[in-house]
């Protein structure tokens, strides 16, 4: 796994979305991370729905769709792997 994750450009008028986070464990982390930033004062990346949202929810969608651009730090990214494979074999 590389240090930071591959972006697919899908052309002018669409946006770059980062890759999805199949391991839950990360997911919470990385949705964490923005919630604390949207909590700090970061605009949403996502368009108004019209109700309002608590921020982490926000926060996991915008990590869902792949909003979010992450990357892990040196020495983590075998953890990552190893908490992906452990999610996928669990039933």
């Amino acid at each position: 796994m590389a240090n930071t994750p591959k972006i697919e450009e899908e052309g002018d008028d669409q946006p770059i979305r980062a890759a999805l986070i199949t391991s839950r464990f990360l997911f919470v982390d990385v949705a964490a991370q923005r919630a604390k930033q949207l909590r700090r004062g970061a605009l949403p990346r996502l368009e108004k729905t019209g109700s309002p949202h608590k921020l982490e929810r926000i926060a996991m969608e915008e990590v869902r769709i792949g909003l979010i651009e992450y990357s892990l730090p040196p020495g983590l990214e075998s953890a990552a792997v190893r908490a992906e494979y452990q999610d996928r074999t669990r039933t």
